[in-house]
């Protein structure tokens, strides 16, 4: 580990690693519920520390982590597939498109990582209680890690919140609040709890370890990646954290003078779900007023990050483009048809922004595209059957089979 100090995202003012916990304690001030939050603090480490030690020989991550490893939960989180797919590359129109396969982290979503560390964080402090507001994998992802680490998650979910989801949080053993309302209400619940009962609150972006951890995504990616940064990483977003750690990632490397230039961050967000996007392409923040969508990993409102997203598209060169449910239920197929992989509708939205990116001017064709899967399609089935149907059974004949493979075949069915 490298020593860190906290730095606010919106003030500049600096603090010590134990002098504050949640946001800037002067800029929170200005925080109220229905708003992103204000004063987000950001990690800043001895990056001439990490230079002089970091060796690619024998790379030692820990010199990146905000956490002492000491601590870590005894749960392998991290270390996904990174490949190049070629049949997707030629489907959407590009020749050099990889995938970063998150979904296959232990609860089967990228945001292990953001709780693998803040549960390690908790077992430094000593808190026995972790609590979080989620539409389902942040809360999985927390259920998981605090089974393995012997702690206990408290967990505010809306009420429409996938059922997959739900049994993953209850099977790990979490306690489970449904709320009758959004993800909005739910994250200003879970606030208010930690205020007035105690706990270490994990929401997203509310605590600063959530970018720490998710930004091992972009770590791996570029040890992946033989050490090259790639031209473009499309990430989908919702409430923004994923996409900041991703830039926190490169800005960390960079900074310790590991590389020279930032990959293209490309931000996804569904049609209705659009904060973020709106936020970038007009410099002006608006919630989203019906954040109705398919891809409900991203489905949100009032977007807790969206000031360190937008940041992070625009430092980095980025852009942001939005996609429609159906889009994203196409690309879902595809995705699995092409690739093998599964992905839920949330993670699937960046193989439609990439079918819709073909021929434009904003990414080259030879560009070397990073696609980050942040989920597993098992955890909303539901969604998926949307587009397609089961087949019905047959007679246990052979004739009976090939009736049926004859019918399917005129229907262009599998």
């Amino acid at each position: 580990m490298t020593g860190f100090i906290y730095q606010c995202s919106n003030c500049g003012k600096r603090y010590q690693r134990d002098e504050v916990r949640y946001l800037c304690p002067l800029c929170a001030r200005d925080y109220r519920p229905g708003i992103p939050l204000i004063g987000v603090l950001s990690a800043q480490f001895d990056y001439a520390a990490i230079r002089r030690k970091f060796s690619k020989d024998r790379p030692d991550w820990n010199l990146f982590s905000a956490v002492e490893e000491k601590f870590f939960p005894p749960i392998p989180v991290g270390n996904t597939p990174f490949f190049r797919s070629a049949a997707l590359g030629r489907q959407s129109g590009f020749d050099d498109v990889w995938i970063k396969n998150d979904g296959l982290n232990p609860s089967a979503s990228l945001k292990d990582r953001a709780s693998f560390l803040v549960v390690a964080e908790a077992s430094r402090l000593r808190e026995r209680t972790i609590v979080a507001a989620s539409t389902g994998n942040a809360a999985s992802a927390l259920a998981a890690v605090c089974a393995a680490a012997g702690r206990r998650a408290l967990i505010f979910v809306p009420q429409n919140a996938p059922k997959a989801k739900l049994v993953q949080m209850i099977l790990y053993g979490a306690t489970v609040v449904p709320v009758r309302g959004t993800y909005d209400d739910a994250f200003r619940l879970s606030l208010e709890y930690t205020a007035k009962r105690g706990g270490l609150n994990r929401n997203t972006a509310y605590h600063p370890l959530t970018i720490e951890g998710k930004k091992t995504v972009g770590l791996e990616i570029w040890r992946q990646n033989q050490w090259r940064v790639p031209d473009a990483i499309l990430v989908p977003v919702g409430d923004g954290v994923i996409i900041s750690g991703v830039h926190k990632a490169f800005g960390d490397l960079k900074a310790a003078g590991l590389i020279s230039r930032l990959p293209r961050l490309v931000c996804v967000q569904a049609e209705t779900s659009n904060a973020i996007h709106h936020y970038i392409e007009s410099g002006i923040y608006r919630n989203a007023a019906n954040p109705d969508t398919i891809a409900d990993s991203i489905s949100v409102s009032i977007p807790s990050n969206a000031h360190l997203a937008r940041k992070a598209v625009l430092e980095s060169g980025g852009f942001s483009l939005t996609v429609s449910d159906d889009e994203i239920l196409q690309a879902q197929g595809v995705l699995a048809a092409t690739t093998g992989i599964f992905a839920e509708p949330a993670c699937s939205a960046v193989v439609a922004a990439l079918k819709k990116l073909r021929g434009s001017k904003r990414l080259g064709r030879r560009a070397q595209i990073v696609l980050l899967v942040t989920g597993h399609g098992l955890k909303d089935v539901e969604a998926a059957m949307r587009k397609i149907q089961l087949p019905k059974a047959v007679e246990p004949t052979l004739a009976g089979v090939e009736a049926a493979l004859k019918s399917r075949a005129k229907k262009g069915a599998h």
